[in-house]
C-alpha cells in the first residue's frame, strides 16, 4: 500500500528524531525543508497540512505561482530559495522568498542588498536572512565560494574571507549561516567528509567573525541527511521522499 505525503512526513522526522537522539542533539534543532520542485500547489498543500512549515524552492519562476498560492492557505509557510539565482532575477527573488540558502558572491550579495532596500523604503522590509553556499568539496561545475578542503587547505581562503567581511557590512541583509550541496552518490559515508569540512568551516568563522550569527548549517537531502545531522545539520533538504520521484 502506498504511503500518503503525511505518512511519509512522519517517518522522515521520526528518522531525524532518531538520528538527533543517537548523536546527542535535541531533535527540534533540525529543521525539515521540504523541496517542491516540479511540485504542484496541491500536493504542496498537503504538505503543509501535515505540519511541515518549511518549504524549499530551486527556481524563480517556479516559486511565483506556488507562493501566490499559499497566500491563502491557512498556515502561511515560510519559502526558502535553495537554488542557484542569478543576479538578474534578485529583486524577484526579494519577493518571494524568506531565507535564501544559496549566496554564492559578493557580487549577489551586494545585489540583493540594494533590492532589499528599495523595499524597505515602499514597506516594512526587514533584513534579508541568507546563507552563504560554499562548494567545500571541490566538485567542477558546483555552485558556491570555491573552497575546496575548508579553510586549512584552499589556497582562496584570505580571498574568501574579505569577501566575507564585505557582505557581514551589507545592512539590508543577515548571514545565518552556510549551505551546501555534497556529491550525488550511491554510499552517504561519501558525503560525510563534505559535512564535516562544512562543520569545521563554520567553527572557524565564527571565531574570525564573531559578531555574525553561524548558527545553520543547511546540508542533507533525501539519500545522505542522517549523515549530515550526524555532522551538525540544522536544516535538512528534502523532496524525494516526501514527494516521490520528479515528474
Amino acid at each position: 500500500m502506498m504511503m500518503s505525503i503525511a505518512q511519509r512526513i512522519a517517518a522522515i522526522q521520526e528518522r531525524i528524531a532518531a538520528v538527533a537522539r543517537r548523536s546527542g542533539r535535541d531533535p527540534a534543532e533540525v529543521r525539515l525543508v521540504a523541496v517542491t520542485k516540479t511540485h504542484p500547489p496541491e500536493l504542496i498543500a498537503q504538505v503543509v497540512a501535515a505540519g511541515v512549515r518549511d518549504l524549499g524552492e530551486n527556481r524563480i519562476q517556479e516559486a511565483v505561482g506556488k507562493v501566490s498560492a499559499s497566500a491563502i492557505w491557512e498556515s502561511r509557510p515560510t519559502w526558502h530559495l535553495i537554488g542557484h539565482l542569478q543576479r538578474n532575477k534578485a529583486k524577484t527573488a526579494v519577493g518571494l522568498f524568506d531565507m535564501i540558502h544559496s549566496l554564492d558572491s559578493l557580487r549577489l550579495a551586494e545585489t540583493l542588498n540594494r533590492h532589499v532596500a528599495a523595499r524597505a523604503e515602499a514597506e516594512d522590509q526587514r533584513p534579508l536572512p541568507v546563507l552563504l553556499q560554499v562548494n567545500v568539496s571541490g566538485e567542477a561545475g558546483k555552485e558556491g565560494f570555491d573552497l575546496p578542503g575548508g579553510p586549512e587547505h584552499a589556497a582562496q581562503w584570505p580571498h574568501f574571507c574579505e569577501e566575507v567581511e564585505q557582505i557581514l557590512a551589507l545592512p539590508h541583509l543577515q548571514v545565518r549561516g552556510l549551505m551546501t550541496i555534497a556529491p550525488f552518490a550511491d554510499d552517504p559515508e561519501v558525503a560525510r567528509p563534505v559535512f564535516r569540512t562544512l562543520r569545521t568551516l563554520r567553527v572557524t568563522l565564527a571565531q574570525q567573525f564573531p559578531q555574525a550569527d553561524w548558527s545553520q548549517l543547511s546540508m542533507g537531502m533525501t539519500d545522505d541527511f542522517e549523515v549530515a545531522i550526524e555532522e551538525g545539520a540544522t536544516v535538512v533538504r528534502i523532496g524525494r521522499a516526501i514527494f516521490g520521484a520528479r515528474t
